[in-house]
């Protein structure tokens, strides 16, 4: 192997290098980012437990305070 190709031999190696590290840092950091977003805007506790949250399977009779012609509504559009 000629000096010349050892060198490039070793750029190449390096950039990869390089590469592989900038891939890294971006993708922790996107991760660490994300995570703090979530903690502070995330769903609060017992959301989906509620009668609202309604496209999670529950019916939509079953929620408190519904009027009579709102849940006869409802009831139709599952016909």
């Amino acid at each position: 192997m000629t000096p010349h190709a050892k060198v490039r031999q070793d750029e190449q190696t390096a950039n990869t290098g390089l590469w592989a590290a900038i891939v890294l840092i971006a993708t922790l950091f996107g991760f660490v980012l994300g995570y703090s977003v979530s903690t502070r805007t995330g769903v609060e506790p017992g959301y989906f437990d509620a009668p609202e949250a309604g496209g999670y399977g529950v019916a939509p009779t079953a929620a408190p305070g519904m009027t009579e012609e709102l849940r006869k509504h409802y009831e139709g559009l599952m016909k």
